[in-house]
């Protein structure tokens, strides 16, 4: 299934949430090893974006919503770990020593 944004196909994560916003991802969250020089235009270029258009973070955290909605089964598909006592029983029945 392919999933496409104003036109454009969006073939990975990060291309989803960059059609998504309209942004970079890591206009948001920054690269490793930018300089200081680099962290204070990223930031600057950020408060122009929100300031031209100041829905932008209730978009973002319903695309957040919607996504985690989706993928709940998933995310929280929790496997219990069986106690220390419960594996010492299961050690015994199976001949082990625990």
């Amino acid at each position: 299934m392919r999933t496409y944004i104003g036109g454009h196909q969006a073939v990975s994560d990060t291309d989803f949430v960059e059609l998504a916003l309209g942004t970079p991802v890591e206009l948001w969250l920054g690269v490793e090893g930018e300089t200081e020089m680099e962290r204070a235009a990223r930031l600057a270029a950020a408060r122009d974006i929100l300031a031209d258009d100041p829905d932008l973070p209730d978009r973002v955290s319903q695309i957040a919503a919607e996504a985690i909605e989706a993928y709940a089964p998933e995310l929280f598909n929790v496997v219990p770990i069986p106690s220390n006592q419960a594996r010492r029983r299961q050690a015994r029945r199976n001949g082990v020593a625990a």
